[in-house]
């Protein structure tokens, strides 16, 4: 089938043309090398003093495109879906880590949710606003609660994993095995560096962190939360003793930062 824009655009195919990229929203621009290799593939000249991790404003200006008229035309489809998703996920990311205000770490993991082939501009749109999309660094161990059901307890998971002594350990409390406070106990004792608190209840974390005073190891393991958390909510979740907070949903299904091509003008021979 022929493609259609090479009849509308066949008495000019050859004139090159000028378009500029809006953002139609305050944001936080990621995916730009992505972009610039799309412009590179499409042979659109792509022309930007912006970088990865630039806040864009609204209205503004923030790259200019030469081309001819198929080329941009593919480029607005192209180059806008490079750019405004990843760009909507890095805004969200900022927003948290700025009302975080230093108080805990934000961490997105939920990238593991996506399609595989998006994952990994989706792990750099979190890096870019500036969260981690990992609980900690590797070499880890995440016991998640599955592993736990199926190795009986959160003892026996831990005792699974003893030969590996240089790894950080972290646990999925989730008080089914059969308590939140047995759970973490036996973490503890099984030498977990992180619990991960994934039941979105603060009165768990409360638990976790009476059992932590009694054991006297507050200052050597830290305590994360997680299970529906609202960015809104990041303010008065710093005040819980809470040391890194896992945000899924409204960072990676953040909305798009909305924009825009538009030709401008005539390139002159």
């Amino acid at each position: 089938m022929q493609d259609i824009r090479d009849i509308l655009f066949r008495d000019i195919e050859a004139q090159k043309f000028r378009a500029v990229l809006i953002a139609e929203r305050d944001g936080i621009l990621s995916g730009v090398d992505e972009a610039v290799k799309t412009a590179q593939e499409l042979g659109v000249e792509w022309n930007s003093d912006c970088r990865e991790g630039d806040r864009l404003f609204a209205g503004r200006i923030f790259a200019e495109l030469i081309a001819v008229p198929k080329q941009l035309a593919m480029a607005e489809e192209r180059i806008i879906g490079t750019l405004s998703k990843t760009s909507g996920i890095a805004t969200s990311a900022r927003r948290a880590v700025e009302l975080a205000d230093g108080e805990l770490e934000i961490v997105s993991g939920s990238w593991k949710k996506m399609p595989p082939c998006i994952k990994n501009m989706v792990r750099l749109a979190i890096t870019t606003g500036g969260a981690s999309f990992r609980i900690c660094e590797p070499p880890m161990l995440y016991m998640d609660k599955n592993f736990i059901t199926m190795l009986g307890s959160v003892k026996s998971a831990l005792f699974s994993a003893s030969e590996m002594t240089n790894v950080t350990k972290i646990v999925q409390i989730r008080g089914l095995h059969p308590s939140v406070e047995v759970e973490t106990r036996e973490a503890l004792a099984g030498g977990a560096s992180i619990l991960m608190v994934d039941t979105g209840n603060l009165d768990d974390v409360d638990v976790c962190q009476r059992v932590l005073a009694d054991m006297k190891m507050r200052e050597h393991v830290r305590v994360a939360f997680a299970g529906n958390v609202k960015i809104a909510d990041i303010p008065s979740l710093g005040k819980r003793g809470i040391d890194k907070l896992c945000i899924g949903k409204e960072i990676v299904d953040a909305p798009l930062l909305d924009m825009k091509l538009n030709v401008v003008g005539v390139l002159e021979q």
